[in-house]
């Protein structure tokens, strides 16, 4: 890349076109709706199993490689009874109160407990949306970098869940978008500026990860403040699952980083928290965090379960669980060649670059049994439609063998050489 091209790739982006988004997105989605592979309704029966209502086929029972609970924790017996047990000891599910003004009493033990684990101060919120949604106006202020406005960067493919807050930021200072895992450039603009916050994901959605270390670098030689929404990596990572992007920080997690994370996903229960660096911070967020001060908390279900969840944590399962995931995954990797192949994450795409061939191929592996994510503008780029497929802690051998083999035969045919290798273009 020229030394223009990747200038022109730092540029303010702060504004959308939804109606374009919409006009040129919404026939594909329409297409997908009347195949029958989105908007599905399904009943959970075990592990990846689910009893789905498909209009074609009417209700039956498919092997599910969409759900993004890695570890297979979504439906463990521990985190039902936690569920359960919470809302018969309070006799409720749910308060209709801000935050600021009256908490769950559970809700305390679980953010005291996630703090412990996560050796971060800990609060929670109903979705990682909403945590997003109340970090990203206390980033712009300049609270959280020694009260001058950073520069803020976000990475071109961050989630839509911060994506679409860059107006938002925009509002209080200025916003740059580079190009993905651009290290150089933002080097560049720490280099040119006092003050920069950068924006990313831990494990982005459609596969591969921010590049931890040399951020971390960044930090420590340019004071760089790091916003990390690693929904994905949580639970996968560490001696207490502490995720992709926490595991990777030394003991301290000092004031320069916050982390965003799922209690869904990996974790396997329901909400989301953001782990902060200090008491200062926790205090701006607990009383001017958007999602905090005019919403409400995740309710007592899903406070139950992730009680439930981060016990779990702490025991053998956790690791036996990761080993299971690592497992699956090369087992995948053994057959499919990917982008994301010997990554160490559980998100493979399979790029067929047409939405309708993408739209085609998970509604013939949906009839085989098998339920996969046809992924197409604006979830990614033009011209990059495909599969998203998810392999998990609790699939069987004989389920991803048999995913595989699916694919091979419908995206290539038999192998002329007898390969046992699908290529996905690159």
């Amino acid at each position: 890349m020229t030394k223009d091209s990747r200038t022109s790739a730092a540029k303010p982006r702060s504004i959308r076109n939804t109606q374009s988004m919409i006009e040129r997105a919404d026939p594909i989605f329409a297409l997908a709706f009347d195949a029958g592979v989105m908007g599905l309704s399904a009943k959970s029966v075990e592990r990846r199993l689910v009893h789905v209502s498909d209009r074609q086929n009417g209700t039956r029972e498919v092997v599910d490689f969409v759900r993004c609970s890695y570890l297979g924790l979504d439906n463990h017996p521990a985190i039902i009874a936690g569920a359960i047990e919470a809302i018969a000891d309070y006799g409720s599910l749910h308060w209709s109160c801000a935050r600021t003004r009256l908490n769950f009493g559970l809700l305390s033990d679980l953010e005291e407990n996630l703090s412990d684990l996560f050796r971060a101060h800990v609060i929670t919120f109903s979705t990682v949306l909403a945590a997003n949604l109340s970090a990203m106006p206390i980033l712009a202020s300049g609270y959280l970098t020694g009260g001058e406005k950073p520069l803020v960067v976000f990475d071109r493919l961050v989630h839509a869940t911060l994506a679409v807050h860059k107006p938002l930021v925009a509002a209080e200072t200025t916003v740059l978008t580079i190009d993905h895992n651009d290290v150089d450039m933002l080097e560049q603009i720490c280099r040119a500026n006092p003050r920069v916050a950068f924006v990313c994901d831990g494990l982005y959605s459609m596969g591969g990860a921010a590049p931890i270390d040399e951020l971390l670098r960044l930090q420590r030689q340019y004071g760089l403040f790091l916003y990390i929404d690693d929904a994905h990596g949580i639970s996968l990572f560490g001696f207490r699952g502490e995720g992709y992007a926490r595991s990777s920080i030394a003991e301290e997690f000092g004031d320069r980083t916050i982390i965003a994370a799922s209690l869904g996903k990996g974790f396997g229960a329901s909400g989301a928290l953001l782990m902060l660096g200090s008491q200062r911070q926790e205090d701006l967020f607990r009383r001017f965090a958007l999602a905090f001060a005019f919403s409400v908390s995740i309710n007592l279900a899903g406070i139950g379960g992730a009680i439930a969840s981060a016990n779990l944590h702490r025991t053998q399962e956790l690791l036996d669980r990761q080993i299971a995931l690592g497992e699956r995954i090369k087992q995948f990797d053994g057959m499919i060649e990917t982008e994301q192949t010997s990554l160490p994450f559980p998100i493979r795409t399979i790029m067929l670059g047409d939405e309708r061939a993408a739209i085609s191929a998970a509604r013939q592996l949906l009839d085989r049994g098998l339920y996969t994510s046809a992924i197409f503008f604006p979830t990614v780029a033009e011209g990059r439609a495909g599969l998203r497929v998810c392999p998990t802690a609790s699939h069987l051998v004989a389920e991803v063998d048999c995913l595989c083999r699916e694919l091979r035969s419908i995206i290539d045919g038999p192998a002329a050489d007898g390969s046992d290798r699908v290529h996905a273009d690159h």
